[in-house]
C-alpha cells in the first residue's frame, strides 16, 4: 500500500448522512452548483449495488448528460472494453462520477462543485460499501486521496483510504482514447496492466 501527501488544509466536512433513495431523488433537482444551469439530465450513476469495485469518473459528457447514463459515451464504450478484457462485466460493478451534472463543453469539474456534490458521492460510497473505488483520472484521484499527484505518477498503485476502502487509480478511458498506441510503456499497455491487477485484487477479496 502507498501513501500520498495532503493537497487540502481540511477534508471535506461531515454531512447530514442520506439514504441512497434520498440522495438519487435529491439529486435529480440540484440546484448546489452553477452545472444545473447547462445539465439535461442528472447523471446518479448505475450498476451493481453490491459491488466489490466502484468506477469514479470526473463527470458525465455529452452523451450522458442527454441519456441520464454513466459512461456510455465513447469514453464509456472504452470503458466497457477495457473491463471486458479482463473478465469483468459491466453490470457486476457500480459507475458514477464526482459530479452528476455535465461541466459546459467537458471541462474539468472545479473543486466547489465537486464539493457540493459530494454528499451524494458519499452516500453512494456508503450505502454500496465498496472494497475497491478506481479512481478515473486526476479530478478522483487527487480529491480522494488529497494529493497534487498526477494519475501517470500514482496509477496501478492500491491505496489505504478509509473504513478498508481501497483507492486504485487509472487513467481516464478519455485520455486513452486521445493516446491509442498500444506500444509497450504507452497509456493503454499500462492501462491493460492496471485492469488485470485490479481483477486480481477482485479475486483476492472474493477468496477471502
Amino acid at each position: 500500500m502507498s501513501e500520498v501527501r495532503s493537497l487540502f488544509e481540511k477534508p471535506a466536512k461531515a454531512l447530514p448522512r442520506m439514504s441512497f433513495e434520498e440522495a438519487r431523488t435529491k439529486s435529480a433537482t440540484c440546484t448546489l452548483c452553477r452545472l444545473k444551469d447547462s445539465r439535461t439530465n442528472v447523471v446518479f450513476g448505475e450498476g451493481s449495488e453490491k459491488s466489490l469495485v466502484m468506477f469514479i469518473g470526473e463527470g458525465p459528457g455529452e452523451v450522458e448528460d442527454q441519456t441520464g447514463r454513466p459512461f456510455v459515451g465513447p469514453a464509456g464504450q472504452k470503458l466497457t472494453e477495457i473491463l471486458e478484457s479482463a473478465g469483468i462485466k459491466r453490470e457486476e460493478v457500480y459507475i458514477c462520477n464526482m459530479v452528476k451534472c455535465r461541466p459546459p463543453g467537458n471541462r474539468v469539474p472545479q473543486k466547489d462543485e465537486v464539493e457540493a456534490c459530494w454528499p451524494y458521492l458519499q452516500t453512494q460510497i456508503q450505502h454500496i460499501k465498496p472494497k475497491i473505488i478506481v479512481a478515473l483520472g486526476n479530478v478522483p484521484a487527487q480529491y480522494l486521496l488529497k494529493t497534487t499527484d498526477g494519475i501517470t505518477k500514482i496509477r496501478g498503485q492500491f491505496f489505504k483510504w478509509k473504513d478498508g476502502i481501497e483507492i486504485y487509480p487509472m487513467f481516464h478511458p478519455s485520455y486513452l482514447l486521445r493516446n491509442p498506441s498500444k506500444e509497450k510503456g504507452s497509456p493503454k499497455y499500462l492501462a491493460w496492466q492496471d485492469i488485470l491487477q485490479l481483477k486480481k485484487r477482485m479475486d483476492e477479496f472474493r477468496n477471502v
